[in-house]
């Protein structure tokens, strides 16, 4: 991922350097000299301006509807079936209410590490008992920008992070940030092909 990052600089020198490159720039100082004005290239948002909040909602989680969720007082083995049934490595915990206010989360490593290691029961375990507790837990805003996010799972070696603006709105892993910062690293490659191409004037 970093090499691809590190990448980007490197490809638009080259395409500045191009020959064709060379000659639309000295066609555009030679227009401006005649007060043409150029159409400029289309604009794409760029990992500096992506957000939590778009990965989100790639993920069809506006708001808090379509958050996947279990209580403390859930069994572990409901809540892993939750998991099971939706595919997925993770629960946010909520306390009880309706508030929906986070109490930590529940991951399979969880799940390893505390019932099935120690041999317990998780049809007799609740969620509370083997859950990371929100005073441990690593979040982020839905602002927080994804490049921001990407580095912080990876400096706390953690898949999952509960998204929390007073309160929990969604949970990204790093599958979704690494698919968002590819899926925006490929359209600047695709945007600075087109420009060396000449599909910009």
């Amino acid at each position: 991922m970093q090499g691809v990052t590190r990448a980007i600089p490197a490809l638009k020198h080259a395409i500045l350097q191009h020959p064709h490159m060379k000659k639309t720039i000295f066609r555009s100082k030679a227009f401006s000299r005649s007060e043409c004005i150029l159409s400029a290239p289309k604009e794409h948002k760029g990992l500096e301006n992506t957000t939590v909040a778009e990965v989100l909602k790639t993920k069809g989680e506006c708001a808090d509807r379509s958050l996947l969720w279990c209580r403390i007082d859930d069994t572990v083995y409901d809540a892993v079936k939750h998991m099971t049934q939706n595919n997925v490595g993770s629960l946010v915990v909520l306390k009880p209410g309706e508030q929906k206010l986070i109490a930590g989360i529940l991951t399979e490593r969880d799940y390893l590490r505390k019932i099935v290691v120690q041999g317990r029961s998780s049809k007799t375990t609740r969620v509370g008992e083997i859950m990371t507790d929100e005073n441990k837990l690593i979040t982020v805003t839905s602002d927080t920008n994804i490049m921001r996010a990407m580095q912080l799972m990876t400096d706390k070696h953690i898949r999952h992070v509960p998204v929390i603006d007073a309160k929990v709105v969604g949970l990204i892993s790093i599958v979704d940030v690494v698919r968002a910062v590819v899926e925006q690293q490929g359209m600047e490659v695709k945007h600075l092909s087109e420009f060396i191409r000449g599909d910009y004037y």
